[in-house]
């Protein structure tokens, strides 16, 4: 409900209602049909037709976080660099990208957003190459067994992935990635859950093999990565923050206290800068793309404006009004 007695103008509108529809496709049906006004994440997919409806405002805004094919790197079939450098090389982005996100979002190589001061252009980009993949694996000792997936003293390379159920480009990306590995010998099942489920210990407590996800590492502009990144940020092992991965580097942990100490932005820019190029050697997760948000809303809704620094679109709902 409005506060009249909050600083500055407006608000304008008596009540916002929020709604939560974790099913993508029902989401945007009910924008189409009007029975939303205003929504953040149009799926990618429905983006040409959106821009073409009556009486409605879509907009592409880059936003800060991105998607990633993020590794539970304790897992035993993880723990080797070898499969996580042939796991990206075995992932299509180009087809994902452009095939089943329409080309919406952007390709990265990083989890800093590349609108960011501290975002590192010069990694190197990923390339597909399923042949490659299975050279890297071949030479690492994971050898196909009698069932033609490979394994490695006693360990198969098999595991689940998991992401939200109901996100339909997700699960479409996941089936395509679940064959393409198969043609090399790995073995991919697929593991989804409901929201609540997925984010819950599931996820805070690192129970998952392997996740599809989008994550923002950063809070505002500032590019401290602490709370993803350092050993320190490990629930599973009794830490505080959000480092699920299990990811455990002592230059990287080095590097992020120092970083936090660092008022200079070009010396900070520097440390995250180094971050980011251990992160992108070792892979503890595998960058997909940079992820750009659809935003629609009802014509008539003015004040609205998309900021990819916040994590909900009411942040200036204050300023909203309806044009008479």
């Amino acid at each position: 409900m409005a506060n009249p007695d909050y600083f500055g103008e407006g608000p304008h509108i008596e009540q916002v209602i929020f709604k939560y529809i974790p099913d993508t496709t029902v989401l945007y049906t009910q924008f189409k049909s009007g029975d939303i006004d205003l929504v953040g994440s149009i799926a990618a997919d429905n983006y040409a037709e959106a821009s073409t409806l009556a009486d409605r405002v879509v907009t592409l805004v880059s936003k800060s976080s991105m998607e990633s094919f993020y590794l539970n790197v304790e897992r035993p079939q993880f723990k080797d660099a070898a499969v996580r450098e042939a796991l990206y090389a075995a992932i299509d982005k180009h087809s994902i990208i452009e095939g089943l996100y329409y080309g919406v979002p952007v390709p990265t190589e990083t989890f800093m957003p590349q609108h960011s001061f501290y975002y590192n252009p010069a990694l190197p980009v990923q390339e597909f190459n399923l042949e490659r993949a299975a050279q890297i694996l071949d030479e690492a000792g994971w050898l196909p067994g009698p069932d033609g997936i490979r394994a490695k003293d006693g360990v198969r390379l098999a595991f689940a992935n998991s992401t939200t159920a109901g996100n339909h480009l997700r699960e479409q990306a996941q089936q395509f990635i679940q064959q393409t590995l198969g043609e090399i010998g790995i073995e991919m099942s697929i593991a989804n859950l409901p929201p609540a489920v997925m984010w819950g210990e599931f996820w805070q407590q690192s129970q998952f093999d392997s996740v599809l996800v989008g994550s923002n590492y950063i809070i505002g502009a500032d590019p401290d990565t602490t709370n993803r990144l350092h050993s320190a940020s490990i629930v599973a092992k009794g830490g505080r923050g959000s480092n699920n991965a299990q990811y455990s580097n002592p230059e990287v942990d080095a590097l992020l206290e120092e970083g936090a100490r660092t008022f200079d932005p070009e010396a900070r820019r520097a440390i995250y800068f180094k971050v980011q190029e251990i992160v992108r050697r070792e892979l503890p997760l595998l960058p997909l793309y940079a992820d750009t948000n659809v935003y629609g809303h009802k014509a008539g809704l003015q004040g609205f404006v998309a900021n990819s620094n916040t994590r909900t679109e009411s942040w200036n709902a204050a300023a909203w009004y309806w044009q008479a």
